[in-house]
C-alpha cells in the first residue's frame, strides 16, 4: 500500500508540473507583439447586426449606445440590437430613445445571455435584412472607434469567428477591479496573443465577439450553458472552426468591484466551465488524437482549467513540502521534481504578470496591485473547488454595472 501511495504521488507531482509546464512555454510566444504586420484597413464592406446584451442596464447603457453611434464605420452597414432580458427597469426605453432595436423578452424559466442570444438570433433570422456577420457585446461595454473596421478585415480574409481584445473599464476602482484588470492584461498577451502567433485557436470570452452569420445559421447558436462562450468556442473547434484574435479591436468591460460580486461572478463561471469541460473534453481530446492536429488538444487543455486552477495551488504545496518542510526525507514521495525546478516554475507563474504590465506599458499606480493579487488569484481554489463540486446548479446571477464612463474618458479624445 504504502508504495502504491509513492507511485500516485509521484505521478501527481509529473501531472501537476508538466501541464503548468506546458501552459507557460505556450504563453511564450506571447512575447510578441503580433503574428500580422499593421497594415491599412480595408474598405467597409462586410454588414453587422451589433446585439447588446442586457439585463436592468439602465445605469450603463447610454454611454455605450452613444459609442456605437460614432463608430468609424458607414451607419448603413450596420444596425445595433438590444436584448432587454427580463428587464423591469428603463433599459427598453433608453435604448429606443437612442434609435437602436429595443427587443424585449421575458422569459423567467429560461434566464441568461445564453437562452437570450438563442432568441435574438431565430428573430434575427426572420427580418427582411440578413447581415454578414453578429457581433456581440454586454450593455456595461466601451468600444474602440476602429471595431468594425477589425473585423471587416477579419472576415475579408476568411475568419469566421473573430474575438477582440479584453480590457478593463475600471481598473483602479478598487484592488479587486485592478486584480482583474492584471488577469485579463496577462489572458490578451500570454493567453490569446501567443495561442493566435501559434496558430492555434484563440478563445471566445464572451463580449466583444464577432460571427459571421452564414456560420450561425449552419450551426445554431445552441450555447446556453452558464458560460456561452466557453461552449460555443468548444462547438466551433468540434466543427474545425478556429477562432481568430483581433488584438486592435479593443472592448472595454466593466469588472466587480468587492470581493463578494467578485466571488458570485467567478462561482457562476466555474460552473459553466466545469459543465462544459464535463461535456465537450472527451470528444475534443479523441479528435485530437484522431486529426493529430495540436489545436484540438490545446482546446482540451483549454476545457481543463478549472482542475488547472487546483494545479496551481498543487503547485505551491507541492512546492512548500519539498522546500520548506523535511517531509520528504521520511517518505521520499517528494523528489520526483528536483527542487530547482520547483522554484524555476513558481517563478514563472509569477513573473510573467509584471513582465506583461512591462511590455503592455500599463500606468505605474497599476503595479501596486501585484500587492494582493496573490490572494486574488488564491481566492481562485475555493471557488473552483464549489464549482466542481455544484456544476449542475445552472441558477444565473446578474452582475450588478454601475460605472457610467464614456469612451472618451478611456481613450482620451
Amino acid at each position: 500500500m504504502n508504495q502504491v501511495l509513492v507511485w500516485l504521488a509521484n505521478g501527481f507531482q509529473v501531472v501537476i508540473f508538466s501541464v503548468t509546464l506546458y501552459q507557460i512555454l505556450i504563453s511564450l510566444a506571447g512575447f510578441r507583439k503580433q503574428k500580422d504586420g499593421v497594415r491599412a484597413p480595408r474598405a467597409p464592406r462586410k454588414s453587422f447586426a451589433v446585439l447588446v446584451a442586457a439585463h436592468n442596464e439602465e445605469k450603463v447603457i447610454a454611454p455605450l449606445l452613444e459609442n456605437l453611434r460614432a463608430l468609424d464605420y458607414p451607419k448603413e452597414l450596420y444596425e445595433v440590437f438590444v436584448i432587454c432580458d427580463n428587464c423591469t427597469d428603463r433599459t427598453a426605453s433608453i435604448a429606443a430613445r437612442h434609435g437602436v432595436h429595443a427587443m424585449e423578452r421575458f422569459d423567467e424559466a429560461r434566464r441568461g445571455k445564453g437562452y437570450a442570444m438563442e432568441w435574438m438570433l431565430a428573430r434575427l433570422w426572420e427580418r427582411e435584412r440578413q447581415f454578414d456577420a453578429v457581433v456581440v457585446f454586454d450593455a456595461d461595454n466601451l468600444v474602440s472607434r476602429n471595431f468594425l473596421l477589425e473585423m471587416n478585415d477579419k472576415l475579408i480574409d476568411g475568419h469566421r469567428v473573430v474575438q477582440s481584445y479584453v480590457e478593463t473599464k475600471n481598473p483602479f476602482d478598487s484592488w479587486v477591479s485592478v486584480s482583474y484588470a492584471i488577469t485579463y492584461w496577462f489572458i490578451n498577451r500570454m493567453w490569446q496573443q501567443a495561442r493566435h502567433n501559434w496558430g492555434m485557436a484563440t478563445t471566445l470570452a464572451g463580449t466583444g465577439m464577432c460571427f459571421e452569420a452564414t456560420l450561425l445559421k449552419e450551426l445554431g447558436w445552441n450555447a446556453t450553458s452558464l458560460t456561452e462562450d466557453v461552449e460555443f468556442t468548444a462547438r466551433c473547434i468540434r466543427a474545425d472552426i478556429f477562432p481568430t484574435w483581433a488584438n486592435r479591436a479593443i472592448v472595454y468591460d466593466e469588472k466587480p468591484i468587492t470581493l463578494l460580486s467578485s466571488c458570485r461572478q467567478r462561482l457562476r463561471w466555474m460552473r459553466g466551465h466545469t459543465d462544459c469541460a464535463r461535456r465537450y473534453m472527451k470528444p475534443l481530446l479523441l479528435q485530437a488524437l484522431r486529426t493529430r492536429r495540436f489545436a484540438h488538444f490545446d482546446a482540451v487543455m483549454y476545457l481543463f482549467q478549472p482542475i488547472r486552477f487546483l494545479f496551481v495551488v498543487a503547485v505551491w504545496v507541492m512546492s512548500y513540502l519539498q522546500l520548506a518542510t523535511p517531509l520528504y526525507t521520511q517518505f521520499a514521495l517528494l523528489r520526483t521534481v528536483p527542487d530547482w525546478a520547483w522554484i524555476a516554475l513558481n517563478a514563472a507563474l509569477f513573473l510573467q504578470f509584471p513582465l506583461v504590465m512591462l511590455m503592455e506599458r500599463r500606468p505605474w499606480k497599476a503595479y501596486w496591485g501585484l500587492i494582493l493579487f496573490p490572494v486574488f488569484q488564491f481566492t481562485w481554489f475555493p471557488i473552483t473547488l464549489v464549482g466542481l463540486l455544484t456544476y449542475k446548479n445552472k441558477a444565473w446571477n446578474h452582475t450588478v454595472h454601475t460605472r457610467s464612463i464614456r469612451i472618451e474618458e478611456m481613450t482620451g479624445s
